[in-house]
């Protein structure tokens, strides 16, 4: 059995958690860091959530540990890997949002755990970066540090998989309406970004996503031909994709989202959605699934300028694909 450590219980790692838990994965979690918060206070942000509600599990704080659906797990409070207690670990799921370069992540290793799965993009040559779904296959079990890539590249992917398959991208843009994050500011202050020091609860703030070029490193042939910029909105949950592709041949709209609705219910059923009905972003809270296309929106400009919405459910979406990449890597140990 292959021992997971989770380090991070932060919006990502705590649904993570929550859907490991779910899936069965209890008895595998041997450890659980965040160096804020003890253990009291991280047994009642498992168990309710402002945003995805009460976790319907039993939870208790037991001493330095959690209890979940009867698992006893130890809590530890370390700000650096090197403090971890990693002896009977093989796998960890760094979720901390701190450590995204190959050499940040070498401690682990000095430690005698064998995979790390990254909650974040690591874009050296030491790191295999995966959207589970589109290019997870990649993995042969060799790689030492594994990556989910971003919550918004797992959004674009599967989108730009079907376009790029069906009628060639010659190049595009994207902008992500993406929900507020704990990197924003609730009310005005000083920080680098001043756009992000504004307040998050009054302001559409234009900023910056990786996305459209971490798209390159799962399409490397589109590299140099893809960019794009995030809008933060005030809202808590489920974001939406704006995609805008030139594409090689002249198509349609009746074209693109009968590409987009085979993919949907055939080799990316559960990882790419296909939505008819006029939905908003309340109703994919929850959704597990990367991205959802609303094909209510779809337009063809000139016959060759497509442009695509994809709604995702940044936080329980990004934390399930997480989850998937762990226990492919896992099971590989087994």
């Amino acid at each position: 059995m292959t021992r997971i450590a989770m380090n991070g219980l932060g919006r990502i790692g705590k649904l993570a958690l929550r859907r490991m838990i779910d899936e069965g994965l209890g008895p595998q979690i041997v450890l659980l860091n965040d160096a804020a918060g003890d253990a009291e206070q991280h047994a009642l942000l498992m168990e309710f959530d402002s945003v995805h509600g009460r976790w319907p599990v039993p939870v208790a704080a037991d001493g330095d540990a959690l209890m979940l659906d009867g698992h006893r797990i130890p809590l530890t409070h370390e700000r650096t890997i090197d403090a971890l207690p990693l002896e009977d670990v093989d796998l960890v799921i760094d979720a901390t949002g701190v450590f995204k370069t190959s050499g940040a992540l070498v401690p682990y290793f000095e430690a005698g755990v064998q995979k790390v799965v990254v909650s974040a993009p690591v874009k050296d040559e030491g790191a295999l970066n995966l959207v589970y779904g589109i290019n997870h296959a990649l993995y042969d079990g060799s790689q030492r540090i594994v990556t989910a890539a971003s919550c918004t590249t797992n959004c674009l992917a599967p989108v730009v998989k079907v376009i790029h398959e069906g009628l060639g991208i010659r190049h595009g843009s994207i902008t992500t309406i993406h929900d507020v994050t704990n990197t924003q500011t609730i009310v005005d202050r000083p920080a680098k970004d001043m756009r992000r020091a504004r307040s998050a609860l009054a302001n559409l703030i234009p900023t910056t996503t990786g996305s459209a070029t971490a798209i390159t490193l799962i399409y490397p042939e589109l590299k140099g031909r893809l960019n794009g910029h995030a809008v933060r909105v005030p809202l808590l949950n489920a974001s939406l994709t704006d995609c805008v592709f030139e594409v090689e041949r002249p198509t349609t709209v009746d074209e693109v989202n009968a590409l987009l609705k085979a993919a949907a219910e055939g080799p990316l059923a559960g990882i790419l959605g296909y939505e008819e009905r006029p939905l908003v972003s309340t109703d994919y809270r929850g959704d597990p699934r990367s991205g959802i296309v609303d094909a209510g929106s779809t337009m063809v400009v000139n016959g060759t300028q497509v442009k695509i919405y994809a709604w995702y459910d940044n936080e329980w979406g990004y934390a399930c694909r997480l989850v998937d990449i762990a226990r492919m890597v896992a099971g590989r140990m087994a």
